[in-house]
């Protein structure tokens, strides 16, 4: 398996493991089967729905294949899944379709179609996926290498309170790639980071002490409990 890492923060860009939500009550149906490891139900359940056009149905089935959850693991079947529901602008399943083509599971490997599939996830918002797409900006990965745009989109899933993109970002601040290099800043992101439950990241807050002042280690504490209740924005 290819990991995303990042530089101090190891971290790695899983496929997502669990089926979503929908208000439909087949739907629902389905999700309290699966949640109860009925998966046969669930796979009863989910299928016709799926058929029909269901994009919540779509993706559940891709993770189930994708799992072997119900039925034999079946990585050609979770992509054909995924990509009806990424087409219905799925973010969860742009996502996890995007996981597929960057580590070669159903289809051929592709960087460049990974990066367009997290892509689409990241404007819509998902956190994962702006993550995914700092990873690959930061490692040239199917786009030029480029760390000013890792740290944009590391900075988006920060402030959605991700904790690898906390920990990156700051590692970026510790480093001065992308951006100035700025240890409080550093120091501030690896607390919260650490804080969320990303203990590598406590690597980077004793990295970025060593290089500071009492006052600056002070500082960078009182900036993270003031971003923290500021919930990540502006920071």
């Amino acid at each position: 398996m290819r990991n995303l890492t990042a530089t101090l923060c190891l971290t790695i860009a899983v496929l997502l493991g669990s089926v979503g939500v929908s208000e439909s009550a087949d739907d629902q149906k389905g999700l309290t089967a699966y949640n109860s490891g009925d998966y046969a139900t669930a796979l009863r359940e989910w299928t016709p729905l799926a058929e029909q056009g269901d994009a919540d149905a779509q993706y559940n089935l891709g993770v189930m294949y994708a799992n072997g959850q119900g039925v034999s693991q079946d990585y050609k079947t979770a992509v054909k899944w995924y990509r009806l529901a990424a087409k219905q602008k799925f973010a969860f399943a742009q996502f996890n379709l995007g996981v597929m083509y960057y580590e070669g599971h159903g289809v051929t490997q592709d960087d460049k179609t990974a990066v367009k599939w997290h892509r689409l996830a990241a404007k819509q918002g998902l956190a994962v996926a702006q993550f995914s797409l700092g990873q690959m900006y930061r490692q040239g990965k199917g786009v030029p290498q480029n760390n000013k745009t890792a740290v944009k989109w590391y900075r988006l899933a920060a402030e959605q309170g991700n904790p690898r993109a906390q920990g990156n970002l700051g590692a970026h601040y510790a480093l001065g790639k992308g951006v100035l290099k700025d240890y409080v800043r550093a120091y501030m992101w690896g607390n919260i980071a650490a804080t969320n439950g990303h203990k590598k990241s406590v690597k980077l807050q004793k990295f970025a002490a060593k290089r500071m002042t009492s006052a600056q280690i002070a500082e960078a504490k009182k900036l993270a409990r003031k971003c923290i209740r500021k919930k990540y924005k502006g920071c």
